[in-house]
């Protein structure tokens, strides 16, 4: 495995594959406060010459983190299809990078392609592509998954409805809860961040978003963003939870930060299985989100891109219903400002959907990081392009629980009208039901949260 390259007269030796993957990566602040970035431009360029010129079986022969030592990697590995893999092997990254730019290369093809690969592979695909090249690929894909309705049909923008309450109050969950609605915004889940995480207040919660969807036969599934030992704690005792929750580091010790493992996911999972109520075969929600790992200690000298793309390879083993990275909300010690953002948004988007995921993005920042509301409006536009399949909406795209800005309740009723896009199916039959949208587009009947109370 050649390591080594030379360019405009210097030389470039890397000392092995784990420092060649993170300075291959664009600038990121957490990379940089790891001491595992590139000294500066022309270091970083050598890195992507080397790694592009890579075959896809010098990666998986020279893993950064070995299945003895991780069981996500150990999960990684499991979940890559041998067959599709054997045809590819030899295959170097920039060749894998030409043909999922290919136009011949469609839906199918990508998804079969994303079945042989690792994570590492994914994330090396990932570090040699531009912006353009992440929306085009991640584009290709089309991945619909169902709970009680489906998202990701080609030509649907999803949105999750967050309407947070910094102390879990009904009454105010529920009035944020109507205004999304008002806004046809829902359809991919309604899903709160509690502050109280005990499993009396989780149920309260659950129980109420499913009053709200009874009482308007709503097309869509409900979830409270608790730990999982708390959300299964509370379904235990009669919690109405559509989904189940949990956050997803990219290491072994990244995950025992969380509170949890393989062994406790495939807990929740046998028990999700049992419940009744839902109409399909999908029942997870994970996120994610660039850095969790160097928060943590838990990175292992490895680069947060490959280390996101790891919480993929996770993820895609239980079928989950939706994913997504919550891209700005960790800070400007792992994303420094909306260039980083961006970049990472589209990153994330592209590896989660090659890893054949319902992928969703948090459009989002901290206060004190270099980034606006603006920022967030661009990141927006060019995930709906690369069709994302869901993004959040928050009240005036200020999560008042949280402390952190994402995108607005209007925000993506925005992008669906600028861009000719449209909720799920199911979500939009109940909102020309309500009329509230005709044709695609809002009423004059929309953005007013009244319609539910009186």
């Amino acid at each position: 495995m050649n390591l080594k390259c030379q360019v405009r007269g210097r030389v470039f030796q890397f000392r092995d594959l784990r420092e060649l993957m993170a300075k291959a990566n664009e600038v990121k602040s957490g990379d940089q406060l790891a001491g595992i970035a590139a000294e500066d431009a022309a270091e970083r360029i050598a890195a992507k010459m080397v790694l592009s010129e890579l075959t896809l079986s010098d990666i998986r022969e020279h893993p950064l983190l070995p299945p003895e030592q991780d069981e996500i990697s150990r999960l990684i590995e499991e979940g890559v299809d041998e067959e599709v893999y054997g045809e590819i092997r030899n295959w170097s990254v920039a060749g894998l990078r030409e043909k999922l730019l290919e136009s011949s290369c469609d839906a199918a093809e990508f998804s079969r392609i994303g079945r042989g690969l690792t994570s590492e592979m994914i994330a090396a695909a990932a570090k040699v592509m531009s912006n353009l090249d992440l929306i085009q690929a991640g584009g290709k894909a089309e991945v619909i998954t169902r709970c009680n309705t489906s998202i990701g049909q080609r030509g649907v923008l999803a949105g999750r409805a967050q309407p947070n309450h910094p102390s879990d109050d009904l009454a105010g969950i529920r009035a944020s809860l109507y205004e999304a609605l008002s806004y046809g915004i829902g359809d991919a889940v309604i899903g709160i961040n509690p502050v109280i995480d005990t499993a009396d207040s989780v149920k309260n919660v659950l129980s109420l978003t499913k009053e709200v969807m009874e009482r308007w036969d709503i097309p869509t599934q409900n979830c409270v963003l608790a730990h999982i030992t708390t959300q299964i704690r509370a379904i235990h005792q009669g919690a109405p939870a559509d989904l189940i929750f949990q956050s997803l580091a990219g290491t072994e010790a990244g995950n025992k930060a969380f509170g949890i493992d393989a062994a406790l996911l495939d807990e929740a999972d046998a028990l999700a299985r049992s419940q009744k109520g839902r109409t399909g075969p999908n029942y997870w929600y994970f996120e994610t989100g660039q850095g969790s790992e160097l928060s943590s200690e838990s990175h292992y000298g490895i680069d947060q891109v490959t280390l996101e793309s790891r919480c993929y390879g996770l993820a895609r083993r239980y079928n989950p219903f939706m994913v997504n990275t919550v891209v700005g909300f960790i800070g400007p010690e792992y994303l420094y400002d909306s260039k980083q953002v961006i970049r990472a948004g589209l990153e994330d988007h592209f590896m989660g959907k090659l890893h054949g995921l319902p992928m969703g993005v948090d459009v989002c920042y901290t206060n004190h990081m270099q980034a606006d509301q603006n920022d967030m409006d661009n990141l927006a536009v060019l995930l709906a392009a690369a069709g994302v399949n869901f993004i959040i909406g928050v009240p005036m795209a200020d999560d008042c629980m949280l402390n952190y800005q994402s995108t607005s309740y209007h925000d993506i009723a925005t992008v669906r009208e600028t861009l000719g896009l449209r909720p799920a199916p199911e979500f939009e039959r109940w909102l020309e039901r309500m009329e509230l949208m005709q044709d695609g587009k809002l009423t004059k009947r929309a953005g007013n949260p009244a319609l539910f109370v009186y």
